[in-house]
C-alpha cells in the first residue's frame, strides 16, 4: 500500500507538472512580447531584373543582395501590373476585382473601407503599427492609412510626390508630408525621409511588437535623385540601360535598406524580425520596350503588362528566430494576396472572422514543417478605369508553369520564359480549364459590392474636418490629368464626378479652387507664390462655376480677384455623384480642387 501511494503521489506530482508546463508553452504562444515585429518594404516599379542578386550587371545593390543571401526566396511571386491594384491586394489580402481598388484613378484607386485589412489584423492582436511612404489606396475618410488600421503614417498622397493630389511643390527634395494627415515640412530626399522616419519609429517602439509597412515611391517617376546616386551609370545610359537616374534611385533605396538591417542589428531586433523586400509591379525605366536596354532576368514584360515581367517580381524574407533564412529558394506559384494568411501563421495572429481572403497561409513551408505549396490558379485582372476589368480581355490566369493570357495564348513559363511559342493548340484541355475556373472566379466578383458600386468619400465625419477632391480622381471620359504641371499650364479636362456620402444632417460648405489651398492665388490669376521655383503659371479664364449633387443643380459667377467659389447648401444624409465644374465660353470641365466641410452648428 505504502509503495502503491507513493507512485500514486509521483503520478499525480508529474502530471500537475505537465499541466502546468503546458499552460506555460501556450502562455508563451499566445505572449505578444514573443510574437515578431514584421517590417514590409515595398518598391514602385522596380521589376524582377532591377537588382544585381537577380543576375543584373551593372546595378549596384549590395544591401539588398546580402540580404537575398540571408533570405528565403518565393522565387514564382506575383502581383498586379499597377501599383493601386497591387497594394490593395496586399492590404487587404483579396484580389483588386474583390476588394474593388483595380486602377490608379477615376475612383477605383479608394478602399472601400469594408475589409479587413493587413494593418487591422496586427493592431487587433496588439501590435504598434506604421507606415512610411507611399499609400495610394484613398486620400480622404475612409480610406486614409490612419482609417485603415494604421497608428502613425508618414506620407504623400495619391500615386506620387509631385502629383497634383499631393502637397503643392513638393519635388522629392524637402516636401511636405502627411503625419496622421496633417502637414508637415521635411528635411532631405524622400527615400531617406521614410526610412529615417521608420528607424525612429522602431527605437521608440523596439519593446515590440511592431508591424511597420514601408512603401516607397521610389524608383517611380519623376526619376529624380541626387547626382552622386545617378553619376556612376550615366555612361551606360542609352547604351546598357535606359536611365541612370532609375537605377540611382534603386542604389539610394538600397542604402536606406542597409541602414534600416543595420540598425535592426545593433538594437538586437534582428533576430526576432521578420523583414520582406518586395517590388509593386514590373519594371518600367529599368528595360526599353523593346527589351534591347536593361535587364529582365530573361523574361518579357513591363509595368502594366500582363507578361510575365510586368507581374512576377522579387520577394525575399527572413526571420532568423523561425530559421527563415539562408538562401532557399520556394518555386512554387505565390502571390501578394498570400500575404495575410502567411504572416498571420507565422505570428500566431488571429485573423478576424469577417476576413475571407483570397489567398493561401504559406508559412508552414517557410517554417520547413511541410514540403510543398498546394497547387492552384492566380489570377490577374485590371482595367485603368472605373468599370470593372474585362473577364478575359487583358487577363493572366496563372497555375503551376502554366500563364494563359487574354483566353486565347498558352505560354510553359519554365520552357519558354520570354512566352513567344503559343501552345493553346497542344493543350486544348489545359486552356479550358483556365477558363472554366477564371469564368467562375469572374461570377463570384460579380455578386460583391465592392464590384458592383464606388468606394464613397464620406462627409461630415469627425474623422475628417475637411475633405479635398481633385481633378486627378474624378470620374469621366476623358484620360486623367494627375500632375502639378498640368494644373499650373491650366489643361483642361471634362472629368468632374466625385461619389460622396453625406453622413450628417446639415449644412455643408463647398469651396472651388483653381489652386490648392496651401497655394492660394485667383481662380482667373496665378499664385502669389511658386513653390520652389517649380512652375510656369498659365491663367484659365471661367466665368462660372456649377455644382450638382442630389438631382440639383448650383452656379455661381466668378469674380476676378475670387480665389474660390463657395457654395453653403442644406443636405439631408445619403449617397449622390457630386458633380463640379468650371463654365468657360460655354464649355465645361472639372474643377481642379473642390473642398468640402460640414458648418458648424451655431
Amino acid at each position: 500500500m505504502h509503495k502503491f501511494h507513493s507512485e500514486t503521489v509521483f503520478l499525480i506530482i508529474l502530471l500537475l507538472f505537465s499541466c502546468k508546463k503546458v499552460k506555460q508553452e501556450e502562455k508563451k504562444i499566445i505572449d505578444f512580447s514573443e510574437r515578431p515585429n514584421v517590417i514590409l518594404v515595398m518598391t514602385d516599379d522596380q521589376g524582377i531584373g532591377d537588382v544585381a542578386c537577380h543576375g543584373n550587371p551593372w546595378i549596384k545593390t549590395p544591401n539588398i543582395d546580402q540580404f537575398y543571401e540571408e533570405s528565403v526566396r518565393l522565387t514564382d511571386f506575383h502581383v498586379s501590373p499597377l501599383c493601386t491594384p497591387t497594394r490593395s491586394a496586399l492590404i487587404t489580402g483579396v484580389y483588386p476585382i474583390n476588394n474593388g481598388v483595380w486602377a490608379t484613378f477615376k475612383g477605383r484607386d479608394m478602399l472601400h473601407g469594408t475589409l479587413p485589412t493587413m494593418p487591422e489584423v496586427f493592431k487587433e492582436n496588439g501590435y504598434t503599427t506604421a507606415m512610411f511612404g507611399k499609400w495610394h489606396l484613398g486620400n480622404n475618410y475612409p480610406a486614409r492609412p490612419t482609417d485603415e488600421g494604421f497608428d502613425y503614417a508618414v506620407h504623400h498622397s495619391s500615386g506620387g510626390v509631385g502629383e497634383l493630389s499631393d502637397y503643392w511643390g513638393n519635388n522629392y527634395f524637402d516636401d511636405t508630408y502627411l503625419v496622421n494627415n496633417e502637414p508637415q515640412q521635411f528635411t532631405g530626399y524622400c527615400t531617406d525621409v521614410w526610412f529615417n522616419e521608420a528607424i525612429d519609429f522602431i527605437k521608440e517602439n523596439k519593446e515590440g511588437p511592431f508591424f511597420i509597412y514601408l512603401p516607397t515611391n521610389a524608383p517611380h517617376h519623376p526619376l529624380y535623385v541626387a547626382e552622386n546616386y545617378s553619376g556612376p551609370y550615366k555612361s551606360l545610359e542609352g547604351k546598357k540601360i535606359p536611365s541612370a537616374e532609375f537605377y540611382g534611385m534603386i542604389t539610394n533605396i538600397d542604402e536606406n535598406f542597409g541602414k534600416l538591417d543595420k540598425v535592426l542589428k545593433e538594437l538586437e531586433l534582428d533576430d526576432n524580425t521578420i523583414v520582406i523586400f518586395c517590388t509593386d509591379n514590373g519594371s518600367q525605366f529599368g528595360v526599353s520596350e523593346d527589351y534591347s536596354l536593361g535587364w529582365n532576368k530573361g523574361f518579357r514584360g513591363r509595368k502594366s503588362d500582363k507578361l510575365e515581367a510586368g507581374h512576377r517580381v522579387p520577394f525575399f524574407i527572413r526571420w532568423p528566430k523561425a530559421a527563415i533564412m539562408g538562401g532557399k529558394d520556394i518555386d512554387e506559384l505565390t502571390s501578394h494576396v498570400d500575404l495575410i494568411p502567411t504572416l498571420a501563421g507565422l505570428a500566431n495572429l488571429k485573423l478576424p472572422e469577417n476576413f475571407n481572403g483570397d489567398g493561401i497561409d504559406i508559412s508552414k513551408v517557410l517554417l520547413n514543417q511541410t514540403e510543398k505549396i498546394e497547387e492552384r490558379t492566380v489570377f490577374v485582372h485590371h482595367r485603368q478605369d472605373y468599370r470593372p476589368p474585362k473577364p478575359i480581355e487583358g487577363s493572366c490566369i496563372m497555375n503551376g508553369k502554366w500563364r494563359l493570357l487574354n483566353g486565347d495564348e498558352l505560354y510553359d513559363i519554365i520552357e519558354d520564359p520570354e512566352q513567344l511559342n503559343n501552345l493553346k493548340e497542344e493543350y486544348p484541355e489545359i486552356v479550358s480549364k483556365l477558363l472554366g475556373e477564371n469564368e467562375n472566379f469572374i461570377s463570384q466578383a460579380e455578386q460583391k459590392e465592392t464590384y458592383r458600386s464606388l468606394a464613397y468619400k464620406k462627409i461630415g465625419s469627425d474623422s475628417q474636418k475637411k475633405t479635398k477632391l481633385t481633378v486627378q480622381h474624378a470620374i469621366g471620359e476623358d484620360g486623367p490629368i494627375w500632375k502639378q504641371e498640368e494644373i499650373a499650364a491650366g489643361i483642361k479636362n471634362k472629368n468632374a464626378l466625385h461619389p460622396i456620402e453625406i453622413l450628417k444632417k446639415g449644412t455643408y460648405r463647398f469651396s472651388c479652387r483653381r489652386w490648392p489651398e496651401e497655394c492660394p492665388g485667383s481662380i482667373q490669376g496665378i499664385p502669389k507664390e511658386n513653390p520652389k521655383g517649380l512652375f510656369s503659371y498659365t491663367p484659365i479664364t471661367p466665368q462660372k462655376v456649377k455644382i450638382s449633387l442630389f438631382g440639383k443643380t448650383y452656379e455661381k459667377n466668378v469674380l476676378p480677384n475670387d480665389e474660390r467659389v463657395v457654395f453653403e447648401i442644406d443636405l439631408e444624409p445619403g449617397k449622390t455623384m457630386l458633380e463640379s465644374q468650371f463654365e468657360e465660353d460655354g464649355d465645361m470641365y472639372g474643377v481642379y480642387y473642390t473642398y468640402i466641410e460640414r458648418v458648424p452648428e451655431s
